[in-house]
């Protein structure tokens, strides 16, 4: 793998006007809500959390995100990246979110409603499906939960072209798309919750 040095990223001022039009304060449950401002993950219940905005930051940085792109968020929680993503692509884009905890997937799509953004849209994941693959393929894929690998089927759900940046055990990984290959780069080492994968049984 290689590191991230030369990598096209989302510009500075996108992403300040991202950050100032999506509080993060709007995306929490009212209790954790005076945590907002901190630089540090929030519980969301379920197990889950609302990633730091430093590390949320740096991950959009490094998607590189286009207007008017096609984006899937996994692991999208209370909607706050899907809402971030949301004002990236603009109303030309569209971002889908898939969540796997029922009382996220209904605070997801409340909170989107409230910021505005009706081209972005959280789903419910399937069983035993990871990803969306209904929706694909995409030009960006954000996964805010680590794995143990990349998982070919998100591999699967990247266009030709695309970039997917995902934590991988805790090395945060870049990969970007050419055809049938695929080429990764490191960016840092973080801490993520594993990424849930949806199963029959629930």
């Amino acid at each position: 793998m290689d590191n991230v040095d030369d990598l096209e990223t989302t510009p500075h001022a996108a992403l300040d006007a991202a950050f100032a039009a999506t509080p993060r304060e709007l995306f929490l449950p009212s209790a954790a809500q005076a945590e907002a401002g901190e630089d540090r993950p929030v519980h969301l219940g379920e197990g889950q959390t609302c990633s730091q905005p430093s590390t949320v930051r740096q991950m959009l940085a490094l998607l590189a995100v286009p207007r008017g792109a096609r984006v899937l968020d996994l692991g999208s929680g209370s909607g706050w990246t899907t809402a971030l993503l949301a004002h990236l692509v603009g109303p030309q884009g569209l971002v889908d979110g898939v969540e796997v905890r029922p009382a996220l997937v209904r605070m997801g799509r409340k909170n989107l409603r409230a910021a505005g953004v009706p081209w972005a849209r959280i789903h419910s994941a399937h069983p035993d499906v990871l990803g969306r693959p209904e929706g694909a393929p995409y030009q960006r894929i954000l996964v805010s939960a680590t794995t143990p690998s990349l998982p070919p089927a998100l591999l699967d759900q990247l266009c030709d072209g695309g970039r997917m940046v995902i934590p991988v055990g805790t090395t945060m990984t870049v990969v970007d798309r050419a055809g049938e290959s695929f080429h990764c780069r490191t960016a840092g080492q973080y801490r993520f919750v594993p990424l849930v994968v949806p199963d029959g049984g629930g």
